[in-house]
């Protein structure tokens, strides 16, 4: 089975983005053909500081290997590095109709965000997303809620291309994470945590543990006294708990049950404390790795040799299926 996932290069890689993706990675590098991307294409639909943007990219790379993502279980790559990720976007651009860009609401959101900003790449990101996976001929894309409109796009240009060419892409599957998919901002439980938004509303991975208490010192919480989980009636604390639950290890209704007549204070308390001791081998490691630079760009190039292998196959394929000239 061949899985397929990406993360963005810019950013500080924080509990949501872990708990929602970075420990399923740990979980596919042992079930199957597991390709992991940098997707530093996709970044640049927003302005980007090129020294800044290098930098970015490279710490993205040392946050993975940092969290347990081991290059000789995993295929760790830079999107930019394939070349064939562009030109396969190309032809399925062929294939696309605008209408369907027109209506993914990841698009219509951003567009309304960035009214300064809205390129060509943000309304064809979805294609290049499913060039991405069908270069891979990928079988299983694990994926947050948000961007599930996004595989099905994936799944229709597969089979378009198949029904005009011949039998070429297999039609990729969704896996949601079970839990802890949509970890909320500790600013606002309305809206998804993100590295985007100001570094108050998130728990980097790497934050020290004075920063770590600050935060959820300060995280917002609803006008109670009751640490229980209601998503409905107290979004504020049931985010903090499921935060708790999640890297406890521990069931809701047992986090539930540890803190039953303990105001938020403590509860908060013991929500800083475990947070430090989970996150600190992580910090430890990108520490250590932040050091080893050769260390990372061998394995970057590993990487991008078995990518470039499998996707070089692909475009040949399709190539010669498209009457394309080739020699």
């Amino acid at each position: 089975m061949r899985i397929l996932s990406g993360i963005q290069s810019t950013g500080q890689m924080h509990v949501g983005n872990f708990l929602g993706a970075g420990r399923q990675y740990l979980d596919y590098q042992s079930q199957g053909d597991f390709f992991l991307m940098v997707a530093d294409l996709h970044a640049l639909t927003v302005p980007q500081d090129p020294n800044k943007f290098r930098e970015q990219t490279l710490n993205k790379v040392i946050e993975l290997l940092a969290i347990g993502v081991d290059p000789e279980k995993c295929t760790l790559f830079v999107q930019s590095h394939i070349k064939a990720h562009t030109e396969l976007t190309w032809i399925l651009n062929t294939l696309t109709p605008i209408s369907e860009l027109e209506r993914m609401t990841q698009y219509k959101d951003k567009a309304k965000s960035h009214k300064d900003n809205i390129n060509v790449g943000l309304f064809d990101y979805p294609v290049l997303m499913a060039a991405d996976i069908l270069l891979y001929k990928t079988e299983v894309v694990p994926v947050g809620q948000d961007q599930t409109q996004h595989l099905e796009l994936a799944r229709t240009l597969a089979k378009k291309f198949n029904a005009k060419y011949g039998e070429t892409f297999p039609e990729p599957k969704t896996m949601l994470a079970k839990e802890g998919a949509k970890i909320m901002s500790l600013a606002n439980p309305k809206k998804k945590m993100s590295k985007s938004d100001p570094v108050e509303s998130y728990i980097g991975l790497t934050d020290d543990p004075i920063t770590i208490e600050k935060k959820i010192t300060h995280a917002v919480t609803d006008a109670g006294k009751e640490v229980r989980y209601n998503l409905a009636k107290k979004p504020e604390i049931s985010n903090l708990l499921l935060i708790y639950s999640l890297f406890s290890e521990k069931s809701m209704e047992s986090s539930e049950k540890k803190f039953r007549g303990k105001n938020y204070v403590s509860f908060k308390k013991a929500l800083s404390e475990l947070l430090v001791e989970k996150l600190g081998p992580f910090r430890k490691k990108y520490q250590e790795l932040k050091n080893r630079d050769l260390y990372v760009e061998e394995i970057l190039k590993q990487g991008e040799r078995k990518a470039s292998s499998i996707a070089a196959f692909t475009m040949t394929e399709v190539r010669k299926k498209m009457g394309l000239l080739i020699f």
